[in-house]
């Protein structure tokens, strides 16, 4: 079997990706890739536009039973990485937007949707499903700052090479794992991690800056009086 299998049209690679871990034995880093998802999402059940054949839409599987439940948030600070990795070869400005989207200066060019298996006090199983806009310049859907790889560089880029970049360097970070460097990646690279800038949670606007993220994926927030906050995802909300 190789470690790789692309199909044309299907609802969703992370759908397909839990049903055959179901029923064969897959290799870690096997993934599924689709020109078109019809019933694709991302975090919290927002729709992904994608034009069909322009992007990356992909699912891998990892098998990180060395990472305790508590700490599964590293694995999204990994793919966050070597996904900003891949895409310094083709451009700057480059960033990670908490918890785990990418940026281009202010637009979004990438996100991650990660599900995890649990057994016992151990994760089992983990489909890392990634959206990354190649190649598509129209974007007709409500989300507000698309961006795609063409848009940037003024290419048509390959998508099968990026998409091997991409890979390697996932399986090169999980592979030599280590955490704390993970962590300084992850934070060395975040989007505005400098200066105060518009936040909004349930009680309104606020300026703050970026303190820190905790293992548990906790963003910390510190206002302009000085007041520290912490937030999880959903909880707060960066002014774009």
């Amino acid at each position: 079997m190789s470690d790789l299998s692309f199909h044309l049209r299907i609802p969703s690679t992370n759908a397909l990706m839990w049903k055959m871990i179901s029923e064969n034995n897959l290799p870690e880093g096997y993934t599924v890739m689709t020109d078109y998802q019809s019933a694709g999402k991302g975090q919290s059940g927002n729709s992904w536009e994608s034009t069909p054949g322009r992007n990356l839409l992909f699912s891998m599987v990892l098998y990180p039973h060395h990472i305790k439940p508590d700490e599964q948030f590293l694995i999204s600070q990994l793919v966050s990485v070597s996904i900003k990795n891949a895409l310094d070869y083709f451009t700057d400005d480059i960033t990670v937007k908490w918890p785990n989207d990418i940026y281009w200066k202010d637009k979004k060019i990438a996100g991650i949707l990660i599900e995890n298996s649990l057994q016992g006090n151990r994760i089992k199983s983990v489909v890392v499903g990634i959206g990354l806009n190649v190649n598509q310049t129209l974007f007709i859907s409500d989300a507000p700052n698309p961006v795609s790889l063409k848009q940037i560089t003024g290419n048509t880029e390959a998508r099968k090479s990026l998409l091997n970049s991409i890979r390697e360097n996932i399986m090169d970070l999980y592979l030599n794992w280590d955490a704390n460097d993970i962590r300084s990646a992850y934070s060395e690279n975040l989007y505005r991690k400098e200066g105060f800038h518009p936040f909004k949670d349930d009680n309104g606007m606020f300026q703050a800056k970026i303190k820190t993220v905790h293992p548990d994926g906790q963003l910390e927030l510190e206002t302009e009086a000085g007041e520290r906050k912490g937030y999880y995802f959903k909880e707060v909300n960066f002014v774009i």
